[in-house]
């Protein structure tokens, strides 16, 4: 395997791992991971859907990108490609639209991690 593959496999690996270890974050201590994201956390069913749905987020995030380093297969690096480049997209429509704050230090992260799990869907699968 070639030097640019294993660092490209690296790049894949790391943001899974925090991906991960958020979603663990937001279900067993989600008052200290919440501030991360700009969020208080709510009551009741708010809290239960801002839970569930972080945790439910980036569990499947981080756990698709672990499937495709593992089963190398292509197709387990769309998932992630899509929920952040949505995620990314999402922030600058409530920016446009609600008057939300434009969140660059987000949307970065999001754009940077597509971008490499793009690359790698071109370059890492030995299986289809």
């Amino acid at each position: 395997m070639s030097v640019i593959n294993r660092v490209l496999q690296v790049l894949v690996l790391l943001p899974a791992l925090l991906f991960m270890v958020t979603g663990l974050r937001w279900l067993v201590a989600p008052a200290g991971v919440a501030p991360n994201f700009g969020l208080t956390l709510g009551e009741g069913v708010a809290l239960s859907s801002q839970v569930g749905d972080m945790a439910g987020f980036f569990l499947t995030l981080g756990s698709c990108m672990l499937i495709a380093l593992i089963s190398r297969r292509r197709i387990w690096y769309y998932p992630g490609i899509m929920l952040l480049t949505i995620t990314a997209v999402g922030r600058i429509v409530a920016w446009m639209f609600h008057d939300a704050t434009l969140a660059l230090d987000l949307i970065g992260p999001e754009v940077i991690v597509s971008i490499i799990l793009l690359v790698a869907s071109r370059r890492l699968p030995e299986t289809d």
